[in-house]
């Protein structure tokens, strides 16, 4: 039994855990102390009621996970794979704005629009697995020139659904959309729930399926890869397509919730599904880490963004954050990676 207790203190997922019940604890205190400075409220009152610990702030956590989260399972599948993609907020914002535009520009019923996006997304994932496996680009190159074609694409398809052919928001109506992307089910949003089952599958997938493995050995070494059987190129294209297709899922669900396809949409995003995945444990380099730790990681970034609004920090500092827990997480992941190496020395 203690045997067990210290293998479990020894891993990644339980130091995060430890992390997010401290950042917890942390804001509670906080906003019982900021709530306590109204003179008509006392200090015990605002601890044994502190409004961060509540309903309300759980469902908007969880809320604000969504829309990160597919992006978080894109971008760790990836580099678990091997390889990293810069353009996944890009290409989402594009299919968000190709399925507004197709709404009401071209009349397209709600399906056919969604279906008209992610296909798109998809087509971008495949050539960026293709400047990849057949034009040898590395891959943080040929993403990073996604990124840039997919926000001129963006601007360009945009002004196809202005009234004066100016690149803009282009707004749209559909209650099905709506539902999907606000709509609840009890008293839970649908897209909580979609979210969720889309962990399962995905952390299923890595974990337990000889195709999750497939992936932790490609990321854990190409040539080992191609010498086990497996075709290299054949799944770095899945990989590189799957994780086009959830951004554009991400940019659906933005969509659907604005009501609007937007030039910003999915933006302040960029970097967070690539800071919660190797924050989880997901390795820089490739062969380790799973979907579990990727939402834990998820959690701390969306659990400190919640916390900073209700004790009225200054939101700027969710950036800092974010790009100090970004350095942290590669500073440590580099040290694993030294030791893995040394090791096998």
């Amino acid at each position: 039994m203690k045997a067990k207790l210290k293998a479990l203190t020894h891993k990644k997922i339980f130091s995060l855990l430890c992390l997010l019940l401290g950042m917890c604890l942390v804001f509670y205190i906080w906003a019982a102390i900021h709530d306590a400075l109204n003179p008509k409220i006392t200090f015990l009152y605002a601890l044994t009621h502190s409004s961060f610990l509540n309903l309300k702030v759980f469902r908007n956590i969880l809320n604000s996970l969504v829309v990160p989260s597919f992006l978080t399972m894109g971008a760790g599948c990836l580099l678990i794979g091997g390889y990293m993609d810069l353009s996944l907020a890009s290409i989402g914002c594009l299919g968000s704005m190709v399925m507004a535009v197709a709404l009401t520009g071209w009349n397209l019923p709600w399906y056919a629009a969604v279906l008209l996006a992610l296909v798109l997304c998809a087509l971008l994932g495949w050539f960026n697995a293709f400047m990849v496996t057949k034009l040898h680009f590395a891959s943080f190159i040929a993403t990073l020139g996604m990124a840039s074609m997919a926000k001129g694409l963006l601007q360009l398809v945009s002004s196809f659904g202005t009234a004066n052919g100016l690149a803009g928001p282009v707004y749209f109506q559909n209650d099905t959309l709506k539902f999907f992307g606000s709509g609840m089910i009890g008293p839970i949003q649908l897209c909580i729930l979609v979210m969720i089952l889309f962990f399962v599958v995905y952390g299923i997938l890595i974990s337990k399926t000889a195709f999750g493995a497939k992936i932790t050995l490609l990321g854990g070494g190409p040539v080992a890869a191609t010498l086990a059987g497996i075709n290299a190129n054949a799944l770095i294209t899945v990989l590189f397509v799957n994780g086009a297709v959830l951004s554009g899922v991400a940019g659906v669900v933005t969509a659907s919730r604005l009501g609007q396809g937007t030039l910003m949409a999915l933006q302040t995003n960029q970097f967070t599904g690539m800071t919660a995945a190797i924050l989880g444990g997901i390795s820089f380099g490739g062969g380790v880490g799973g979907m579990g730790g990727a939402f834990i990681g998820l959690l701390i970034l969306n659990t400190f963004t919640i916390g900073v609004q209700i004790v009225g920090l200054n939101p700027y500092w969710q950036t800092v954050f974010t790009g100090l827990l970004l350095l942290f997480a590669l500073g440590m992941d580099f040290i694993a990676m030294a030791r893995r190496q040394k090791a096998l020395k």
